[in-house]
């Protein structure tokens, strides 16, 4: 679903068909919204130090590392808020963390 899709209004919807408060069927992830602009912090990718252990991958709670025929690739910064989670993992040093320049 859309990010427009799932902001618009149905007027004709009944209590009926609104989901029980606190049950959540799709997570809101930043997929459907660009948050990168709420970032501070900024991970740097140092590919020729990446060994594409994909110990970053499935820590990254935004989904802003993209992975492509095995290999990691650079960050998807329209997603990714600078958590710094993946800096944390990365063994090999091939993420670092800073401050971001805006």
């Amino acid at each position: 679903m859309s990010y427009k899709k799932a902001c618009e209004v149905n007027e004709t919807i009944t209590w009926h068909d609104i989901t029980p408060g606190g049950d959540v069927y799709e997570g809101g992830t930043s997929k459907l919204v660009n948050t990168g602009d709420w970032r501070t912090m900024i991970p740097t990718f140092i590919a020729d130090k990446c060994k594409h252990c994909m110990l970053c991958v499935p820590v990254c709670p935004d989904s802003a590392i993209p992975v492509k025929d095995g290999k990691r690739l650079d960050f998807d910064f329209m997603h990714c808020k600078g958590c710094g989670v993946c800096y944390k993992v990365c063994p090999f040093g091939a993420i670092t963390f800073g401050k971001e320049e805006k």
